[in-house]
């Protein structure tokens, strides 16, 4: 039984593909079911139930995962520890963000972080916010600044280090929409809407709908937050988007917030990662400062 036999019997009880666990931890699938094969020769246990589409673990796998995990978490802390002689930890965390975020939060948080562990290398990747914790859960990230949603995946920890509002915006100056906005009573259902695709935001801009007694005319639904903001600036529609995205948009001067509304519930931005990755030095480390940077929240 050795380290990597066990990397990759955690990985496919995670993904529970063996194409995915192949592709991710580049190997063959021949090659990736020959280590397990002899894992289950080793162990003289069955551990995973095969089928065309699927991988399910058996009773037996079930008992081995938290043994595999343990002593894979004692292996790396051991291997942390002479790394160099200077004990300094080194090595890549790929990181997940929005545009905005890797300029709102993410530089404060890596400044601390790079003070402490100036050899530890980051691969950033950015894009929708809303596919930041699948990012983490399909291994395509081991880090990610994400909104925490309504119902967290068991397998993923969160750490809150901001609270961040949303606002209802419209194009600034004379417009058909400004002119509808302005008035008394305001026909929000013939509006148009330009509103997150999925995630949190939606969420919210969903109970916000339900709330107003809106039933909203989809104008667009964006895959990010900050192409609602050029949209609305562009004259075509009203739009619902985080106030870090507004703030710090480069069209920010040609949209308003519309202030005569109720206002929509805020969520939390944080980091996440798995929960098997919190042993993980690399992680943990990162982890610490962000724990450390925003106790107080």
């Amino acid at each position: 039984m050795n380290i990597k036999s066990l990397q990759l019997f955690i990985h496919l009880c995670e993904s529970r593909n063996f194409a995915k666990t192949a592709e991710a931890k580049h190997i063959s699938p021949s090659a990736l079911s020959r280590q397990i094969q002899k894992l289950e020769q080793e162990t003289g246990q069955v551990l995973f139930v095969r089928d065309n589409r699927s991988v399910e673990l058996t009773p037996a796998g079930k008992k081995l995962l938290p043994v595999a995990l343990n002593i894979l978490s004692e292996w790396q802390n051991y291997h942390a520890q002479f790394t160099d002689l200077d004990s300094e930890l080194k090595g890549e965390i790929r990181l997940f963000c929005s545009v905005t975020a890797s300029y709102s939060h993410l530089p404060e948080l890596l400044s601390e972080f790079r003070q402490q562990h100036p050899f530890i290398e980051f691969k950033l990747s950015t894009g929708d916010p809303a596919q930041a914790i699948d990012k983490v859960l399909h291994d395509e990230a081991d880090i990610a600044i994400a909104a925490m949603p309504d119902h967290l995946p068991s397998r993923i920890a969160f750490e809150t280090i901001s609270e961040i509002p949303l606002s209802v915006i419209a194009p600034a100056g004379v417009s058909h929409l400004a002119h509808e906005l302005h008035s008394d009573k305001p026909n929000w259902n013939s509006l148009p809407f330009i509103v997150p695709e999925a995630g949190t935001a939606r969420e919210r801009a969903n109970t916000w709908f339900k709330a107003m007694r809106i039933k909203p005319n989809i104008y667009a639904q964006v895959s990010g937050h900050e192409a609602i903001v050029s949209m609305v600036a562009l004259g075509c529609g009203v739009g619902i988007a985080p106030d870090v995205v507004i703030n710090n948009s480069p069209v920010r001067d040609k949209i308003e917030r519309v202030m005569k509304v109720a206002s929509i519930a805020p969520f939390e931005l944080g980091v996440c990662c798995k929960r098997s990755q919190l042993d993980n030095p690399l992680i943990k480390a990162l982890w610490k400062v962000a724990q450390e940077k925003y106790i107080s929240l």
